[in-house]
């Protein structure tokens, strides 16, 4: 099966101009099938600020109401997804935005309330591959926010780790699927304040083992736990790294 490589980004990369550049130059070097996903969260909290609406976080996952919703539709599937797509054309990479909502690519339902009602979050129920497996063919780069919809007209902030596994999972049955996570850091940390402290090879028993003694915390369990099960799915390859290292392949290597 031909390679393909799905590259989430997020975090301080897609924040900064310089950070974002860099990420699109090394973006660039991977060969062979592309697509990328992109997260935006710090963005959104400070154009909320700016607007007035307040930023209401649980255990780092955003309580999205209506008019977070507003703000999270505007930045991550405009602001931030047409500046991504703006900078690969820039490389002549052919490239086009989308969220879920587009070509009916993935569905979601509202995530029920129990503890915590977390307003218009979607949790994924269906991933469309037919058009990206269209785009793919065209040589077009697919550049996917983190929006999804409900099929009743309604979109849904939903995590973009998530829809980056969602899609490596169900496109693994045409290709031989790379996951990347990409974020500030080098990999994994044993340390967070020690860039030199990365764990290059994790398996599931380690991780356990990491997030019981706390060592391994907060935004980073989600983002392990989907690409634990990504890999279970016939995912080849999923690799935690920084924008300096996509094309080398250095990181945190699940295995």
């Amino acid at each position: 099966m031909d390679r393909l490589t799905i590259i989430k980004v997020g975090g301080k990369v897609v924040e900064d101009p310089g950070s974002l550049n860099a990420l699109i130059e090394q973006f660039i070097k991977v060969s062979g099938n592309k697509i990328l996903v992109h997260g935006g969260g710090r963005i959104a909290t400070e154009i909320a600020s700016k607007l007035g609406i307040e930023s209401k976080m649980v255990d780092g996952r955003r309580i999205t109401d209506a008019a977070m919703l507003d703000v999270v539709t505007m930045v991550y599937g405009g602001l931030l997804n047409k500046r991504i797509v703006a900078g690969l054309q820039a490389h002549n990479c052919n490239a086009i935005g989308l969220t879920g909502a587009d070509f009916d690519l993935i569905r979601a339902k509202k995530r029920p309330v129990k503890d915590i009602d977390y307003g218009f979050v979607g949790d994924v129920d269906d991933v469309n591959t037919r058009e990206l497996r269209l785009l793919i063919s065209e040589n077009v780069i697919p550049v996917i926010a983190p929006l999804t919809h409900d099929g009743k007209g309604n979109l849904l902030n939903t995590n973009a780790d998530t829809i980056a596994s969602e899609i490596a999972m169900e496109l693994s049955n045409y290709f031989s699927v790379y996951l990347f996570y990409c974020f500030e850091k080098k990999g994994v940390l044993l340390d967070p304040e020690d860039e030199s402290s990365v764990i290059h090879d994790l398996d599931s028993a380690l991780f356990m083992q990491y997030k019981n003694e706390g060592v391994i915390s907060a935004g980073m369990i989600p983002k392990l736990d989907n690409g634990f099960r990504a890999k279970q799915k016939g995912v080849k390859e999923v690799l935690i790294t920084n924008a300096e290292n996509i094309a080398t392949g250095r990181g945190t290597r699940l295995v």
